[in-house]
């Protein structure tokens, strides 16, 4: 029976110009592979080598893509590899079979929120309100589920993201800053309830799961086994857990440790 492997892919298995982490002396950094294009230019990429271990865990389990991204952001990546069955887009919001939002999933999310959050639009009018356009670039609602910011990261002000979440926490929505963007999202919307739901379909007895920020937490602790980089907000405050397997590489590189990691415990008998 093939495990299930559901992996975060920005700054866990994919990475911009930005995060490589390109730290060795130029004539030995790796090869890379470009998996995303948006607007005729290069955004995404991944090493030679790591494109060639994700291919190989394409084949020996079930690899399923888990990211926060809207649908139209997620399908204009390119990975190696055969072609992912299932995918979680939306941070949970929708499940993706075969390329197509599964509808029935997809209404009993927005059920859930409705019951349990307070109304998208209260969150965003909020963020409208309190933040200063001196250090906001832009703001988006991803897929009528959540809203997010792109910011100048270096003016920022700590406590006002502090102040965001505690008011989001009573609303029954979360924050979490991943770069230059300061997420806001229902609480219920989660990956993991995404990955729980595949592996239902899939009677899957083994999960495995990769990710690095606040929103991957509840599909790594939901896994059998999970893994995180050396980067990012959980490395950033030291999260661990029982089964989460904290690595040192930051960067591309950690991506290419994570997919030897997922191939190597898919290969290993149980």
């Amino acid at each position: 029976m093939p495990a299930l492997v559901a992996s975060d892919l920005d700054r866990t298995l994919i990475y911009s110009a930005a995060a490589l982490a390109l730290t060795m002396p130029d004539a030995r950094a790796p090869r890379l592979l470009c998996v995303e294009v948006h607007e005729s230019k290069p955004l995404s990429y991944m090493t030679e080598t790591a494109a060639g271990l994700l291919t190989d865990l394409g084949d020996a389990a079930v690899f399923v893509p888990a990211t926060t991204r809207t649908r139209k952001q997620y399908q204009r990546i390119n990975l190696p590899g055969p072609p992912p069955r299932f995918a979680i887009c939306a941070n949970g919001g929708h499940l993706l079979v075969d390329g197509e939002t599964d509808r029935d999933w997809h209404a009993r999310v927005l059920a859930r929120l409705a019951d349990e959050c307070a109304p998208l639009s209260e969150v965003r009018e909020h963020l409208l309100r309190t933040a200063d356009p001196v250090w906001v670039r832009k703001q988006r609602v991803a897929d009528d589920l959540f809203a997010y910011l792109v910011v100048e990261r270096e003016l920022l002000p700590e406590e006002w993201v502090k102040e965001l979440a505690a008011w989001a926490e009573n609303r029954g929505w979360t924050v979490s800053l991943q770069g230059r963007k300061i997420y806001a999202v229902p609480a219920p919307l989660t990956k993991s309830a995404a990955m729980h739901e595949i592996a239902r379909r899939t009677g899957t007895d083994l999960t495995l799961a990769a990710g690095d920020s606040l929103l991957d937490a509840d599909l790594l602790l939901a896994a059998d086994r999970s893994w995180r980089p050396g980067h990012g907000e959980l490395a950033d405050v030291d999260w661990t857990a029982p089964g989460v397997r904290a690595l040192p590489e930051r960067g591309v590189l950690a991506g290419e440790r994570i997919l030897r990691e997922l191939l190597r415990t898919v290969r290993a008998p149980r």
